[in-house]
């Protein structure tokens, strides 16, 4: 059996699976298996699939698309004691990238999961830019906040995952609901900056709305806090903006500020109605 088996679903991303594929399969660690997902693709990504791993692919149908089931089934699949989730769009950078993200699991049994770096893409907006060096980097701003994990590229034990399935129920934030649960129980999760891949998106501002929209209301049923406009959304919003206007000016993108300032208000907004209107 494998050490490790990897977990991959795709949607729709011609553009990047031949690049993820290539660097999964040039990996210095090769004692994996890969087990391919894909939701109902209609633009060539299951071919291309396909033709790099013909014998662990399949596909079901978009509508019968539910994050957490999906997950659950893949775990179902994978012989390796080690589970890694890497998004179709996650493309390592490097051929240390798995080693390096399965090393704190085999190294700390009291690490129940591992997340890697992700860099934006050279076509990441300016606020995508800083968000993801505030959310990753070296990782000492995102472990100052009250919870963050990532699932687009991480490992847990099978044996974990099993005895600790994700919930079925959600659309969004699966990852989210997962670690707080295990972060609640007393587990252990560590960030592994050093294993790294290029993933990013420029939502447009309708996709930004609908995105944080459903964020908020799995939010809701996460953590359950209602919070008041003013703490909520108000506040964030300013202290996100002050930070964004600072970056921007430091970047040189100063003619971004109006549009960061609209985005911002938009996550925010979005957010705060989801969580609010899930909590009614």
């Amino acid at each position: 059996m494998p050490m490790v088996s990897i977990v991959m679903r795709s949607i729709n991303d011609l553009s990047f699976i031949e690049k993820t594929l290539t660097a999964v399969f040039n990996q210095n660690f090769k004692d994996f298996e890969l087990i391919n997902i894909d939701s109902g693709s209609t633009d060539g990504t299951y071919e291309i699939i396909r033709k790099y791993n013909p014998d662990k692919c399949r596909q079901i149908r978009r509508e019968d698309y539910v994050p957490g089931r999906v997950l659950n089934n893949a775990v179902k699949a994978c012989s390796g004691e080690i589970i890694v989730f890497n998004n179709s769009d996650c493309i390592p950078v490097n051929s240390d990238w798995l080693g390096n993200l399965i090393k704190p699991l085999l190294e700390q049994p009291e690490i129940i999961a591992v997340f890697g770096n992700q860099i934006p893409r050279p076509d990441a907006t300016p606020l995508v830019v800083k968000d993801y060096s505030r959310a990753f980097g070296d990782g000492t701003v995102s472990a100052s906040w009250g919870h963050f994990f990532s699932l687009a590229t991480s490992a847990v034990r099978k044996c974990d995952i099993v005895r600790h399935p994700f919930n079925e129920n959600l659309k969004y934030s699966e990852d989210i609901e997962w670690s707080w649960r295990m972060k609640k129980a007393g587990r252990k999760i560590a960030y592994a900056p050093d294993a790294v891949v290029e993933h990013s998106h420029n939502y447009k501002l309708r996709e930004v709305w609908k995105r944080f929209y459903n964020e908020g209301l799995a939010d809701g049923f996460i953590y359950g806090e209602k919070k008041n406009f003013t703490a909520g959304m108000l506040l964030p919003f300013g202290a996100e903006s002050c930070r964004d206007i600072q970056f921007l000016i430091r970047s040189g993108s100063i003619a971004y500020i109006p549009y960061g300032l609209v985005c911002r208000f938009i996550q925010r907004l979005a957010a705060w109605k989801g969580r609010r209107d899930f909590l009614k």
